[in-house]
């Protein structure tokens, strides 16, 4: 607990920190309307390492339907019937034929024909584009109920990288960056903005550290639905099925200095300071969101556990697309009417330290309210999950602290920034 303080104070804002956003709005956002788009249920899967973790051997099908299968049995718990879901927004980046998983994996999950799917990609906030996606067509009268997931197994779905791009393309000076690695990109942005590499590490042992501690206390079984998957036998080869309940990437007893001695994934950009330790895990996941009108939730007699507020979305240079979170993050708030010092939680999806540390320092965030039982770098990563989960785990301790505002952010790969406020009942 001392080292936790430790790093927590490294990362304290200064009294010249910026508050992005106007003055607070939160009382206007408080008060309570029937057209209202509310959330009535967030819940995850376990995150688990991909190609070696709990779900390596289930296919992005197979954990599509069971992520759906257990949010039909909490809904059940609810007395929300399947059917009432008016559309199903999925949020996934690798599937070759998503449109195919998507509609097949909720008809095998037990939701009706009559409940259309449609699926988005936008990379790293795959996810929270679902939930926007959802909660605009709710906003819109286009349906009363709609249901958001992210899903990702990158174990089954190979991430092949940037296609072949044409010569024209690849001639534009800001377009051919779109085709490095990601981990060019969080190079470029430690470089830039000079961050160093005792930083990135402080910060992704504070992560790791964080999700051990959350994990050891069993703060994650608020959010947790146990999920069926398979798991292969190496000895005959044939796959049975399991329950898996937790979550395995996380690294307990992990520190800065033992961090210190991992070598650099990517030398031959920058100065190598992005490493396996102080970058997101490779992961397979999935989450969902359940949302409706405040009317629809009244009338079922459903707990409302938090209103979507809004979402915002920017571009920025795909060399340093880490920085989106601090563009997007006061955009959102600045859409919402808020500062910073109106958010009592925010969870920044930690894809590399470098950006990290660097959306904290930029915003003046106070590290005690940022991602406080850890990120991507001890959760992991999985790319259309992500911005669902984000919401499941920030609602979770947002009702454990009593608080009123949840502020949602990642950086997205090609050069952009995503950002959303929900607001506690």
């Amino acid at each position: 607990m001392d080292r936790l303080k430790q790093l927590t104070s490294h990362f304290a804002p200064s009294s010249s920190s910026p508050s992005p956003g106007g003055s607070s709005g939160l009382p206007k956002l408080e008060q309570k309307h029937p057209d209202d788009v509310v959330i009535v249920l967030a819940v995850r899967s376990p995150l688990c390492k991909a190609w070696r973790g709990a779900l390596k051997d289930t296919r992005s099908d197979e954990l599509l339907t069971s992520m759906l299968k257990s949010t039909l049995a909490r809904m059940s718990a609810l007395h929300i019937p399947a059917a009432l879901v008016q559309d199903i927004c999925i949020g996934t980046v690798l599937p070759k034929s998503a449109g195919y998983e998507a509609r097949a994996a909720a008809l095998a999950a037990g939701f009706p024909e009559t409940t259309p799917t449609q699926v988005i990609n936008r990379f790293c906030s795959s996810g929270l584009m679902a939930v926007t996606t959802i909660a605009n067509q709710i906003r819109a009268g286009q349906i009363e109920v709609g249901l958001a997931v992210g899903c990702e197994s990158m174990s089954y779905n190979k991430d092949d990288g940037a296609p072949q791009l044409s010569e024209d393309i690849l001639a534009h000076p800001v377009a051919k960056d779109c085709v490095p690695p990601m981990g060019w990109t969080s190079e470029n942005v430690a470089a830039d903005f000079s961050i160093s590499r005792a930083e990135m590490d402080a910060l992704a042992a504070l992560s790791q550290q964080r999700a051990a501690r959350a994990q050891s206390l069993g703060l994650f079984k608020q959010e947790i639905v146990p999920i069926e998957a398979f798991q292969k036998d190496p000895a005959t080869g044939e796959r049975n099925r399991v329950l898996v309940e937790q979550d395995d990437g996380i690294r307990a007893n992990t520190t800065a200095e033992a961090l210190a001695k991992i070598r650099s994934a990517f030398p031959q950009w920058g100065e190598g300071r992005t490493t396996g330790g102080n970058a997101s895990q490779i992961t397979d996941g999935a989450a969902s969101v359940l949302l409706m009108t405040r009317r629809k939730a009244a009338a079922l007699g459903l707990q409302v556990k938090a209103k979507f507020i809004t979402t915002a979305v920017c571009g920025l240079a795909p060399r340093i697309m880490g920085i989106g979170p601090s563009i997007a993050i006061p955009q959102a708030l600045q859409q919402a009417g808020l500062s910073v010092a109106d958010v009592d939680l925010f969870e920044i999806n930690e894809a590399f330290a470098s950006m990290y540390v660097y959306c904290v320092r930029a915003l003046g965030l106070d590290i005690n309210r940022v991602n406080v039982n850890g990120g991507a770098i001890a959760l992991g990563h999985p790319l259309g999950a992500t911005g669902a989960r984000q919401v499941a785990t920030g609602l979770a301790e947002l009702e454990r602290r009593r608080g009123k505002v949840l502020v949602t952010s990642m950086c997205i790969g090609l050069g952009m920034g995503a950002a959303a406020v929900f607001v506690r009942e």
